[in-house]
């Protein structure tokens, strides 16, 4: 069994309350913090816990949060992505919705670290319930001293309030975020300057995703070597993931990214094999955005090694052959899953929830979206799956934020992967037309292990 940081006290009755929270232990890394170290020392051991951002990029927190710039009476705030509109992705709202005060516990040894005297979340509107649940955290840690002035009698100050989207998956974009925080569109910034040096109200800022900063606390109690002895390489730690899919088992896991993925699938403590004795197609490993893997390089990297859940190893080969961790959210397909709708869905999506900003992205979203639809409903030509190539190579890199790759590098993996099933949607237009099937018409002539 995988040693758990974060979700190991999730089901004991009452920890949503502070008084069982505290009675469990919580709080002890504020004291600690606050009594016993440095905002520097903090940075420190966040440094030292080899800790990488759990929203997508996996960049190192502990040099994320050195980069803060500190002019002489500035504020400097700290904003926790809890937008999380990644598809696949409920890991944060899982933190939240059961855990809240180590959310806040984690906030507060952040937010010295920074400088900070006033910290936000950032929660995506659809999670109405949950903020009121960090409502009530927060009234109860205030009420017992955790924040507000003077805690703990350290001189520190602080104040956190909670801010609902309105829905938007852009606004997980820590850029366009900031701009919603602030009232505004929610439309990426273009960088630089970065929120490091101009965040929030013009003022240094760090963004962080609700996971990563509730890795905080274990990190500060029992120290960053430590933290840094789990997991493998630079995956340091535990990591949360978010499987569904084709699984008999979906849910939220904590595993320390030793785990093979064949392991996570099958394995009766994970998800438990694939749902009705079906055979595993593809997997998309870290959230809708990163590439999909079909089941033979899901399992092992092109040069024949075991790919394992970690950063390192879903992602080797690049994305000819690899994908990404992500956010974490896994999202498995068993054989009759047909690629060439899934793919749709996703440009579907991401056509709906582009800013409009760039024009790569505002135009080239709806063109693969109409392509893929007339694949689908086999009313498509093979040069249609050229052009999808073409327009999906003119989008990424070519925008402002990283919405165009996102809704980009799911096409290109689709095709690179899976040509033959958008070649077979081709010559046979008559069978799609009138058809509403996954993939057990024709998996024999696909990729397709057992």
């Amino acid at each position: 069994m995988a040693r758990k940081l974060l979700l190991e006290k999730a089901h004991v009755e009452g920890i949503r309350t502070y008084d069982v929270y505290r009675r469990e232990g919580g709080y002890r890394s504020v004291e600690k913090a606050l009594k016993t170290m440095t905002p520097d020392a903090v940075t420190e051991e966040v440094k030292k816990s080899g800790l990488r951002g759990r929203g997508g990029a996996g960049f190192p927190a502990g040099m994320k949060w050195s980069f803060l710039a500190k002019p002489e009476g500035v504020p400097r705030y700290l904003v926790v992505n809890a937008d999380e509109s990644e598809p696949g992705t409920f890991k944060d709202r899982y933190l939240m919705e059961f855990l809240p005060h180590l959310l806040i516990e984690g906030m507060i040894c952040s937010s010295f670290a920074l400088g900070a005297n006033t910290s936000y979340i950032y929660i995506r509107g659809e999670y109405a319930w949950i903020t009121q649940i960090l409502e009530n955290a927060i009234a109860e840690a205030k009420h017992h001293g955790w924040l507000g002035n003077n805690i703990l009698g350290s001189g520190y100050n602080l104040e956190i309030y909670v801010q609902r989207g309105a829905g938007a998956y852009i606004c997980g974009e820590e850029t366009a975020l900031l701009e919603s925080l602030e009232g505004k569109r929610g439309n990426p910034r273009i960088k630089p300057p970065f929120p490091a040096v101009k965040g929030v109200w013009d003022c240094p800022t760090v963004v962080n995703n609700v996971e990563t900063i509730a890795a905080v606390v274990p990190i500060i109690n029992d120290g960053g070597e430590e933290y840094a002895k789990i997991g493998v390489g630079k995956s340091t730690g535990t990591k949360l993931i978010s499987a569904c899919g084709n699984i008999n088992k979906p849910g939220v896991y904590e595993m320390d990214m030793t785990i093979s993925v064949e392991e996570f699938i099958y394995s009766d403590e994970w998800c438990g094999g694939i749902k009705n004795g079906k055979r595993l197609k593809a997997c998309i490993p870290g959230g809708s955005s990163v590439p999909i893997l079909p089941a033979n390089l899901l399992l092992k990297t092109a040069k024949g090694e075991t790919r394992y859940m970690n950063y390192e190893s879903l992602s080797d080969g690049g994305f000819a052959s690899g994908s990404m961790m992500g956010s974490g959210g896994f999202i498995v397909l068993d054989e009759d899953q047909c690629i060439v709708k899934n793919t749709y869905t996703l440009a579907r999506f991401y056509r709906h929830e582009s800013c409009g900003q760039c024009s790569p992205c505002r135009e080239g979203t709806g063109w693969m979206e109409k392509i893929l639809l007339k694949i689908d409903r086999g009313q498509g030509k093979s040069s249609d799956i050229d052009l999808l190539w073409d327009i999906q190579r003119k989008i990424e890199g070519n925008t402002i934020c990283p919405l165009g790759d996102a809704a980009a590098w799911p096409v290109a993996a689709a095709i690179r992967h899976f040509r033959d099933e958008f070649e077979w949607h081709v010559a046979n237009p008559e069978v799609c037309q009138t058809r509403n099937f996954g993939l057990a018409h024709y998996a024999d002539e696909l990729q397709v292990v057992a």
